[in-house]
């Protein structure tokens, strides 16, 4: 799989992860943690290691830490997020990640959608220099709130940015990719396939020829290496709960990128 490296460490990272919205959100003993499990199964057979969830997303990380528990190898890329207001709720809320996680240290901690990030930024510095946390970042999903991501990116010196980006939504395009670069950032990419609606409609028409001079034999692999054709971008997180299309994912991972004019065939398609 392509890797990118870590700005602020150099430290490389494949550019394939998984997100764990919705479909992870599951019991540890449920049934659906087959499928999951061959989901993250396929996810490391590719080459990928970037696994993000979030207190918000319910019972993923006591998911994900249940399956991680019963693996050894590869070392997975964990981030998570804290999500509430406080010093005192951040560090419990935080604490109890890294239980569920099952994780003595946890290689990234955003800053979910900028919720009190002044409050939790003074006290991840404070476990990124004892060790317990290896990043830092800040994350949101929507292009109304790019207004404020662009200033807390400016705010401080953050590790990581994670933000919504896709075929059909490249607002942040305009300002917020290049001030990752500028500012030494690395980028996690959500909402790859913005909406939805776009690759539900591509998905009804056969892929055009041009599409296999990118390398790709599904409309899901093409989405996503429109994005990674942007060298601001370290890693995307689409999100799936089926092994069978965490292999059309995987493919975007590996190969060659689109050209100018391959990108420009696909910027028409939205």
């Amino acid at each position: 799989m392509l890797t990118r490296p870590i700005p602020r460490s150099g430290e490389v990272l494949p550019v394939i992860g998984i997100g764990t919205w919705e479909n992870f959100d599951f019991a540890p003993k449920a049934p659906e943690r087959v499928a999951l499990a061959q989901v993250l199964e396929a996810l490391f057979a590719g080459g990928g290691t970037l696994i993000d969830s979030s207190p918000m997303y319910g019972k993923a990380e006591a998911l994900v830490g249940s399956l991680l528990a019963d693996r050894s190898s590869p070392k997975p890329f964990v981030a998570t997020k804290v999500w509430t207001t406080g010093k005192r709720e951040g560090v419990v809320q935080m604490e109890q990640s890294f239980k569920l996680l099952g994780v003595r240290q946890l290689d990234l901690i955003q800053v979910h959608n900028l919720v009190d990030w002044k409050t939790h930024l003074d006290t991840l510095k404070g476990w990124k220099a004892e060790g317990r946390v290896r990043y830092l970042g800040i994350t949101h999903y929507t292009d109304s709130a790019h207004d404020e991501l662009e200033t807390v990116m400016r705010a401080a010196d953050w590790d990581f940015v994670q933000l919504n980006y896709s075929l059909e939504d490249r607002a942040a395009e305009a300002r917020l990719l290049p001030l990752a670069v500028e500012k030494g950032m690395a980028v996690i990419v959500n909402r790859p396939f913005g909406g939805g609606g776009l690759i539900r409609r591509l998905r009804k028409t056969p892929l055009p020829d041009w599409a296999g001079g990118a390398g790709c034999t599904s409309w899901a692999a093409l989405l996503l290496k429109f994005i990674l054709a942007n060298p601001a971008i370290n890693c995307v997180i689409p999100g799936t709960g089926e092994p069978k299309h965490m292999q059309e994912i995987l493919e975007a991972g590996v190969g060659s990128l689109p050209d100018e004019a391959t990108l420009k065939h696909m910027r028409a398609l939205a």
